[in-house]
C-alpha cells in the first residue's frame, strides 16, 4: 500500500513539473539534501543533474548519534537561441536525525540553514529587420531555508536481470525563503524582491550494494507571493548517485 501511494505521488509530481517547468523565474531550486543518517561518524555524498542541465552536489557528515552537518552546491549554465540561464547557489546547514521502527530502518531528519547565490538570465528578442535586442538580468540573492526528511527501507526490491535490488523512498518538506540583494537589468538598478517557497520533493532509490544507490527525485516548487520575477515555475526533475559510508548498515 504505501509503495502504491509513493508511486502515485510520484507520477503526480513528475507531471507538474513537466507542465510547468517552462515558467519564468529567476531562482532555479536545488535538490534538497536528504542524506538518510543513522549513527556518528556517517558520510554522505550525492550528485543530481536535471534535464534541464541543473547539477546538484550534496554532502553530509554524522558529527554525532542525533547531530548532522550538510552543505549543498548547484550550478547551472543553459544557452539557448532565445534565452541563456546561469545559475550559481551554495548552502550551509546542520540539524538533528533520529531512526526509529522495529528495525530503526526509519529515518526523520530535521535541518536547517542559509545560502547565497546569483543567477544571469539573457532574453533574445529578434526583429523583423534582423536586429535583435537583448534584455539582460543580474541577480544576487541570499536563501534561508528549513527541511523536514522522512525516508523508510522497504521490504519490495525491484527485479532486474535476475537480480533483486532494494528500493528506499523518501519525503522531503522544505520551505525556502529567498530575497534580493541586487538586481540590475539591462545596467539599471531594479527594485528588490522577495518570496517563501513551498518545495515538496520525493525520491526513490535503488540500492546497488551497502554504500552506493541510485536516486530518482522529483519535486514542485510554489511561491506563497505575487512577484514578477523571483515567483515559482522551476521544478526539481533529477536522476542522481548517493553514496553513504558508516553509520548502520540496514540502508
Amino acid at each position: 500500500m504505501q509503495i502504491f501511494i509513493f508511486k502515485r505521488i510520484l507520477i503526480f509530481s513528475t507531471v507538474f513539473t513537466l507542465l510547468f517547468s517552462s515558467c519564468s523565474s529567476v531562482y532555479m531550486p536545488n535538490v534538497p539534501n536528504s542524506p538518510m543518517l543513522s549513527a556518528k561518524g556517517e558520510v554522505h555524498a550525492s550528485g543530481h543533474v536535471s534535464l534541464r542541465g541543473n547539477v546538484n552536489l550534496n554532502t553530509a557528515f554524522a558529527v554525532s548519534n542525533h547531530m548532522g552537518v550538510l552543505f549543498n552546491g548547484s550550478f547551472m549554465n543553459q544557452t539557448k537561441n532565445k534565452k541563456d540561464f546561469r545559475q550559481d547557489l551554495v548552502e550551509g546547514g546542520a540539524g538533528y536525525f533520529t531512526t526509529f521502527g522495529a528495525d530503526k530502518s526509519r529515518i526523520l531528519e530535521i535541518y536547517a540553514g542559509l545560502g547565497k547565490g546569483n543567477t544571469d538570465r539573457v532574453f533574445r528578442t529578434f526583429e523583423n529587420d534582423g536586429t535583435i535586442t537583448d534584455d539582460v538580468q543580474n541577480v544576487r540573492f541570499r536563501k534561508s531555508f528549513i527541511q523536514v526528511n522522512y525516508s523508510s527501507k522497504e521490504k519490495k526490491s525491484l527485479k532486474l536481470f535476475g537480480k533483486s535490488y532494494p528500493l528506499n523512498y523518501g519525503t522531503i518538506l522544505r520551505v525556502s525563503h529567498v530575497n534580493m540583494i541586487d538586481f540590475v537589468r539591462n545596467n539599471v538598478a531594479q527594485p528588490l524582491e522577495d518570496n517563501t517557497f513551498l518545495e515538496p520533493v520525493f525520491f526513490t532509490r535503488l540500492k546497488l550494494n551497502n554504500a552506493v544507490q541510485l536516486q530518482y527525485t522529483s519535486g514542485s516548487n510554489f511561491g506563497l507571493k505575487n512577484r514578477d520575477f523571483l515567483k515559482a515555475g522551476n521544478s526539481v526533475f533529477t536522476v542522481g548517485v548517493v553514496v553513504n559510508v558508516g553509520g548502520n548498515t540496514f540502508k
